[in-house]
């Protein structure tokens, strides 16, 4: 058999380029483990820990009702119908996907694509058999799989990592979450919103590792009041199922042991690129040090017949990376004349606050030493978030002195991820401070908070008084 193009690996990059490709005319063979195309975004990721989010939202959302005058009693968490209700949404989901592929004509093989050379894989299939397929083209969309510390590696129940956490095997009175970053506080603040009694270890010294202080600074605080406990600058030594949980022996800066049970243990550490078993070895395809696929601007590899798309190729590691290099490369593949390079690739964390930044960040500025204005409008004086009774929020704007052109955009507060979308369109078509100011907002609503944090650089902020310093 053969085929224009093959994708392996159906998660948001490889479905993405498949379907693209199909659009456009190829004939396309698309190889992944499941039933349906999704990945890990839609089946252990991305969608699922955001129908879990929601959840903690309502929960949380009602209990802070109170403070509002109205008082509900405490929430019935029915587990099973809760860990339905998740699946249903990666089911309809990843069916829909299923039905897409159909309808574009795609042949769509459940099992694992290995290279026997740069123009032939063969290919393992999950009900038994294999079958080798030439092709023309393939783009490798493998993805990435979970991090883990070998000797920390415990085979417990109880322990945990962000796919079983996914699963609710049970609300646990205490967990423990190993790693501050997204993963980890995500799912640490759904189980805190459960019931469980949530402490978190993080090696550095705050949480979310990369993201600018002052947009963790409000998260910071939330976490510390709901958490039971956040343990900065230490690290787990050792873990050992005991009678009751897992006894976690944590080491901290100053090498001090303390030892402490936990009746489960979540790893969130990270992910790393899976190559595995693919067959590189048999064409000109070349691996970092790091296990990223080399590629170019236009996701070629070195072998001219394979490109590389998403986790695989290096970071950072989100799903709509993936989608755009995915359609980039097949529109190379296509003839066309691009080239993935984008001014501004968003991050969400969907904690809550929920935390979004894109385009150069403050961190960043500071590392390159690249002088930058910053201006900041502090939710605390948005209508709308005092009529949500939230004030935990900041909006802020990184731009490049004299041309005041928008380097990157950070926002902290509810629906965050929803708003960065517009920092993003700004940095892409080189928008200045004065586009935003004089771009009119719909009152009263979130979004004015990227406005008024244009204003306050001219001093000019109806709702906060910040006069302009003049220039020194």
């Amino acid at each position: 058999m053969s085929t224009n193009l093959i994708v392996i690996g159906g998660g948001p990059g490889g479905y993405a380029a498949a379907f693209l490709a199909a659009d456009l005319g190829m004939n396309v063979t698309l190889v992944d483990l499941e039933k349906n195309p999704g990945g890990v975004c839609l089946y252990r990721g991305c969608i699922p820990s955001k129908a879990l989010l929601h959840v903690a939202k309502l929960i949380s959302e009602a209990e802070e009702a109170k403070n509002l005058g109205v008082e509900f009693s405490k929430p019935k968490i029915d587990l099973d119908k809760l860990r339905k209700w998740k699946n249903g949404v990666v089911d309809k989901l990843t069916g829909g996907l299923g039905i897409l592929s159909k309808q574009r004509k795609i042949n769509f093989v459940r099992g694992k694509a290995g290279f026997i050379n740069s123009s032939t894989v063969k290919i393992e299939k999950i009900e038994g058999g294999a079958e080798e397929l030439k092709f023309d083209k393939a783009i490798i969309a493998t993805g990435s799989r979970i991090a883990t510390l070998p000797f920390l590696d415990i085979k417990s129940k109880r322990f945990l990592n962000s796919t079983t956490a996914l699963n609710l095997p049970v609300i646990p009175k205490s967990l423990l979450v190993i790693g501050a970053g997204y993963i980890g506080l995500e799912l640490g603040s759904v189980y805190n919103a459960l019931g469980s009694k949530v402490s978190v270890v993080e090696m550095l010294d705050g949480l979310l590792p990369g993201a600018d202080r002052d947009l963790v600074s409000h998260l910071s605080k939330r976490i510390k009041s709901n958490f039971e406990e956040v343990i900065l600058k230490s690290k787990v030594v050792e873990m050992k199922e005991v009678k009751n949980g897992i006894k976690v022996t944590i080491e901290n800066k100053d090498g001090n042991i303390n030892d402490k049970v936990y009746d489960y243990v979540l790893m969130s550490i990270g992910r790393k690129p899976d190559t595995s078993d693919l067959g590189l070895e048999n064409t000109k395809v070349n691996v970092s040090e790091r296990g990223w696929i080399k590629v170019n601007e236009q996701l070629r590899t070195d072998d001219p017949n394979i490109y590389a798309i998403g986790d695989i190729v290096g970071e950072p590691m989100l799903a709509h990376k993936a989608s755009h290099e995915g359609r980039v490369a097949v529109e190379v593949i296509a003839g066309e004349k691009v080239a993935f390079e984008p001014k501004a690739i968003p991050a969400v964390v969907f904690t809550d606050p929920e935390i979004a930044w894109a385009g150069l960040t403050e961190n960043q500025a500071k590392e390159k030493n690249i002088k930058v204005n910053i201006s900041k409008f502090p939710w605390a004086a948005s209508g709308r978030a005092t009529t949500l009774d939230r004030f935990d929020g900041v909006t802020k704007i990184i731009s490049e002195p004299n041309t005041d052109i928008i380097l990157g955009v950070g926002i902290c507060g509810p629906g965050a991820g929803e708003l960065i979308a517009e920092g993003v369109l700004a940095i892409e078509m080189a928008a200045n401070l004065t586009d935003l100011k004089l771009t009119i907002h719909p009152h009263p609503t979130l979004s004015e908070t990227v406005m008024e944090a244009a204003e306050v650089f001219f001093g000019q902020s109806t709702h906060i008084y910040r006069p302009k310093r003049n220039k020194s």
